[in-house]
C-alpha cells in the first residue's frame, strides 16, 4: 500500500542527470506487510546504489534536489502503491505548494518532476501531499500522505556590497594602522553548507596607502605621512570573494573615496616681507588705508588668521582688523593725520592662527613691516575753535561789531580765508560779516524780549590763487551763539486784567482785590515793583493801596456806606514803576463792582435791577417762573388759533368784498391700482351693506334714517347706483352742498367799461349793444349775438 511506502522516515538522493538517464525511485515503507518483501529488497539495493554515488544519508521524511537552471525536467521521485496491481484503474494526485505549477506528477506511473528552475534563495524547500484515487470515480483508495523536497544550495550567487559605493575621510598625517572605515558584503547563498557564503577581503588599487583586513574588511591606513596639502582624495577599490577566495569562487567590487581632512600644519605666510602705502591726510577716520594678507595653505578655521600691529612709531595712529570674508588684514585710520606735522609711519604687523595645535612646535604666525607715507591734501580752513559765544546789548544801533571768528588754512601754502554766514541759520538777516576778517555785526535792531538768544553758522573758505578764485570744495563751519542783552525797555503792567467785587454790606478796611505786575525785561538784580495812586487820587475817600512786600498790593475800602443804587462801578488807576535804570512805569485802571453778598459775604448780584427784586428768591426760582409764565402763554395762543381755524366756514359772506372763492384741494386720486379709496366689493354685492354707516366728516343738522335694504339677492349694479344717486341727491348731509355765490365786484380799468347791469337801473330793453361792433374783431360776435336779440325783440 502507498501508505506503507511513505510513512517511513528516509532519504532519497537524486542525482541532478536527465529525465531519460534517471535512476527509478526507491522508496521504503514504514511497516513492511505481506507481500512487500520485494519492495523492501529493492530499496536496499537502491541504497547500495547511492552509496557507491557518494551521496550522504539525511534521515527525514523528504526528498532533497539540488537548484537547477537546465531547460530540461527533472525527476525527483516516483509514487507507487501495492494496489498498483495493473487491474486496479488508479491515478497518482499531487497537491500542495508548487503542485502542478513547479511539479508535475504522472498519473499513472508515479513520476514526479521538476519543471521549472528551483532557486534555494527565492524557497529552500516545499511541502506537498501525495495521494492514490480511483481514476474512474476519483474516490480515494488510501489517506493523503504529506512529503517535503528540500532545494539544496550551489554556489550561483556572487558577493554584493549593497551599501556602496562608500565614503570616508580620515584626517591627514594620520599614523599608520589608523581606521578609515569598514565595507560590508553579502551573499545570497547558504551560509551553513559549504564554502558558498564565506567571504574574504582584498585591495585591488590603493596601496601602497591603504590596506583591508580580508577578513573584517576593515580598511586602515598603510602610508606614513599622508599630506592634505599634497593630494586630498584617494580612490580605493575593493573586492569582495566566495568560496574563502579560491579558485572557482565569484566575486564582487565597490569603491571607497577616501578624503583626507585638513588639520593646522601650515602657519600663514606674508606674500612679501615690506608692504608701502601712501594715505592722504585728509582721510577720515575710521576709512580703509591698505589691506596685507598672510596665505595659508590650510583651510577652513586652520587658515583663519589674526592681525595686529605689535610695532612701529605712533602705533596708535592705526589699527589693523581682519576681513572674514578675505581673510585680509585691513589697516584703518584711528586719529586724523597732519602731512605738516608727520610725513611717514613705520608698523610691524602679525599675522597669527586662531586655531593651533599647540604640541605641533610650530610657530603659527608671521610678521611683515609695513611703511606708510601721508599725502599733503588740499585741507579746508581750520576755525581757531569750533562754537563761538558772543555778547550784545539788545539796544545796540546798526553796524555794531558784535564779536569776530577767526581761521586759518592748515596747508602749507597758507591761503587766505574769507568768511560768510550761512543764511540758512539766519533767515531774518540779523546780522552781517566781513569776509575779510570775520567781525560779525549787527543788521537789524534785536529785541531781547523776541529772541534772547541767535544762533548762526559761519563758513571759512580759502582763495585758492592769486586771482582769488575760491575753492568751495574746502569749506569748513563753525557756530556762533549770540546772546541778547536786557535793558529797561518795558514798563511794568498788571499781570491781568483784574475785576474786582465790593459788597455792599463790607466792613472798613476789608481786602477788595490783590493787585501784582510783570516786566518783560529781565534785569539782573531781579524785579521790584513800586505802586502808587495817581496824584488826582491820592485823598480818595473810597479806597487806599497797601503794600504787601511781594511785588504786589492789596486795595482796601474806607467805608461801609458803598450802594448800587448810588453808584454800581468805581475805576481806580493806580502807577506801577520798576527799579531799572532809567525806571519804567504804566499806569493801570482797577474796575471795581459794587454787588450783593450773603452774610457770608458772598456775591450774588451785581446789577441795579436785581436789587428790586423780592427778597427771599434766587435768580434761578426767578427764571423758572418766568419760562412755566411764557409756556403757559404759548399753549393758550395755540388753543386759540386751531379753534378759530376749526370754526371757519367753508363759505365766505363777505358784504364788502364777495368774489369768487376757489378751494383748492390737494388730494390726488391712486387711479387704478388705488384700491382702498373705494370698495369695489360692493358694486360687485350690493345686498352686502345692511347697515348704515355714519358720516364722520360733518356733524349733520338734520337726523336722516338709514334705507333698509329689501330688495332680491343679484341687483343689477345699474339700478344700484341709480338708488344710490336718489338717496344722495336726498341727503342733505351729503356732499357736494348746494350754496349760491354772489359776485358783485368787477374789474376796472378796462376800456370797455362795465358790461354788468348789476350797478345799473335800466334794464335789458334799454340797453343798445350797437356799440360793441366799434370794438374791433375780438367783440364782433358778441355784437352779433345782441344784434340779433334786439331784431327779435322788435319783431
Amino acid at each position: 500500500m502507498l501508505t506503507d511506502v511513505w510513512t517511513s522516515l528516509m532519504l532519497v538522493w537524486i542525482t541532478c542527470v536527465p529525465y531519460t538517464s534517471m535512476t527509478p525511485i526507491i522508496s521504503q515503507s514504514k511497516s513492511l506487510q505481506t507481500g512487500s518483501t520485494a519492495l523492501l529488497r529493492g530499496l536496499v539495493e537502491g541504497q547500495r546504489i547511492l552509496s557507491r554515488a557518494k551521496r550522504g544519508w539525511v534521515w527525514n521524511q523528504m526528498f532533497v534536489l539540488e537548484e537547477f537552471s537546465g531547460p530540461d525536467p527533472i525527476l525527483v521521485g516516483r509514487l507507487h502503491t501495492d494496489l498498483d496491481v495493473g487491474s486496479t484503474p488508479i491515478k497518482y494526485v499531487l497537491a500542495g505548494e508548487g503542485a502542478g505549477t513547479i511539479f508535475a506528477i504522472n498519473e499513472i506511473t508515479g513520476d514526479i518532476h521538476a519543471m521549472k528552475r528551483l532557486d534555494r534563495e527565492e524557497k529552500a524547500e516545499y511541502t506537498l501531499t501525495a495521494q492514490v484515487t480511483n481514476r474512474d470515480t476519483d474516490q480515494p483508495l488510501e489517506p493523503p500522505s504529506e512529503f517535503i523536497i528540500k532545494v539544496q544550495d550551489i554556489n550561483d550567487n556572487p558577493p554584493q556590497f549593497v551599501e556602496g559605493p562608500y565614503r570616508a575621510s580620515v584626517p591627514e598625517t594620520s599614523q599608520v594602522g589608523t581606521s578609515v572605515t569598514r565595507v560590508t558584503a553579502t551573499d545570497a547563498d547558504d551560509p551553513v553548507y559549504g564554502n558558498s557564503a564565506k567571504l574574504v577581503y582584498s585591495i585591488l588599487e590603493g596601496q601602497p596607502y591603504f590596506s583591508i583586513d580580508p577578513n573584517t574588511a576593515i580598511i586602515k591606513i598603510a602610508l606614513h605621512g599622508m599630506d592634505r596639502e599634497m593630494r586630498e582624495e584617494y580612490l580605493v577599490v575593493i573586492q569582495a570573494k566566495d568560496m574563502g577566495g579560491h579558485m572557482g569562487g565569484l566575486s564582487g567590487t565597490t569603491t571607497v573615496t577616501v578624503t583626507l581632512t585638513d588639520v593646522n600644519d601650515n602657519p600663514p605666510k606674508f606674500s612679501k616681507s615690506l608692504y608701502e602705502f601712501v594715505i592722504p591726510e585728509d582721510l577720515a577716520i575710521g576709512q580703509p588705508g591698505g589691506k596685507v594678507k598672510a596665505n595659508d595653505r590650510d583651510i577652513g578655521e586652520n587658515a583663519k588668521s589674526t592681525y595686529n600691529i605689535i610695532d612701529g612709531d605712533e602705533r596708535d595712529v592705526f589699527e589693523i582688523t581682519t576681513d572674514a570674508q578675505t581673510q585680509e588684514g585691513i589697516l584703518r585710520l584711528k586719529k586724523p593725520l597732519n602731512f605738516e606735522t608727520k610725513k611717514s609711519y613705520t608698523l610691524k604687523v602679525e599675522a597669527a592662527n586662531i586655531r593651533f595645535d599647540p604640541n605641533s612646535g610650530a610657530p603659527f604666525k608671521d610678521t611683515a613691516t609695513v611703511k606708510i607715507a601721508v599725502e599733503d591734501s588740499d585741507e579746508p580752513p581750520v576755525f581757531s575753535k569750533p562754537t563761538f559765544v558772543l555778547q550784545v546789548d539788545e539796544n545796540a544801533p546798526i553796524n555794531t561789531v558784535v564779536g569776530t571768528v577767526t581761521a586759518r588754512d592748515p596747508d602749507v601754502t597758507g591761503s587766505l580765508v574769507r568768511y560768510f554766514i550761512d543764511r540758512h541759520t539766519d533767515l531774518e538777516r540779523q546780522f552781517n560779516v566781513n569776509v575779510d576778517d570775520g567781525k560779525i555785526t549787527l543788521a537789524k535792531p534785536l529785541d531781547r524780549e523776541t529772541d534772547m538768544w541767535h544762533n548762526i553758522t559761519v563758513t571759512a573758505t580759502e582763495i585758492r590763487n592769486i586771482q582769488c578764485h575760491w575753492n568751495h570744495s574746502q569749506i569748513s563751519r563753525a557756530t556762533v551763539a549770540i546772546r541778547v542783552l536786557d535793558i529797561n525797555d518795558n514798563a511794568p503792567e498788571f499781570a491781568t486784567e483784574y475785576e474786582a467785587f465790593l459788597c455792599e454790606n463790607g466792613k472798613p478796611g476789608q481786602v477788595i482785590q490783590t493787585v501784582s505786575a510783570v516786566d518783560k525785561d529781565d534785569p539782573i538784580q531781579g524785579h521790584y515793583f513800586e505802586y502808587r495812586l495817581i496824584p488826582e487820587m491820592l485823598n480818595n475817600p473810597n479806597f487806599t493801596i497797601k503794600n504787601n512786600g511781594d511785588n504786589s498790593i492789596s486795595v482796601l475800602a474806607k467805608h461801609d456806606t458803598f450802594r448800587r443804587q448810588k453808584q454800581e462801578m468805581y475805576f481806580l488807576p493806580i502807577i506801577v514803576t520798576d527799579n531799572g535804570n532809567p525806571p519804567m512805569s504804566s499806569t493801570n485802571t482797577l474796575t471795581i463792582r459794587v454787588c450783593g453778598c450773603s452774610r457770608e459775604g458772598i456775591v450774588q448780584s451785581c446789577n441795579v435791577e436785581a436789587y428790586v427784586l423780592p427778597i427771599g428768591l434766587s435768580m434761578g426760582a426767578l427764571i423758572a417762573i418766568l419760562a412755566c409764565i411764557i409756556l403757559l402763554l404759548v399753549i393758550v395762543v395755540l388753543f386759540v388759533t386751531l379753534r378759530r381755524h376749526k370754526n371757519k366756514p367753508l363759505i365766505i359772506k363777505d358784504d364788502e368784498d364777495v368774489r369768487e372763492n376757489i378751494i383748492r384741494y390737494d388730494d390726488e386720486g391712486g387711479g387704478e391700482e388705488d384700491t382702498e379709496a373705494f370698495d369695489i366689493a360692493t358694486l360687485q354685492n350690493p345686498d352686502g351693506i345692511n347697515g348704515y354707516l355714519p358720516r364722520k366728516d360733518i356733524k349733520p343738522d338734520l337726523q336722516f334714517m338709514p334705507r333698509q335694504s329689501s330688495g332680491p339677492n343679484g341687483v343689477d349694479v345699474d339700478e344700484f347706483i341709480n338708488v344710490r344717486l336718489h338717496e344722495a341727491d336726498n341727503d342733505p348731509t351729503a356732499p357736494p352742498y348746494d350754496s349760491i355765490q354772489i359776485y358783485g365786484y368787477e374789474g376796472r380799468g378796462s376800456i370797455a367799461g362795465s358790461l354788468s347791469s348789476l350797478e345799473t337801473a335800466s334794464s335789458d330793453s334799454d340797453q343798445n349793444y350797437d356799440y360793441l361792433r366799434e370794438w374791433g374783431p375780438r367783440f364782433r360776435r358778441l355784437g352779433e349775438l345782441y344784434s340779433v336779440g334786439e331784431s327779435d325783440k322788435e319783431t
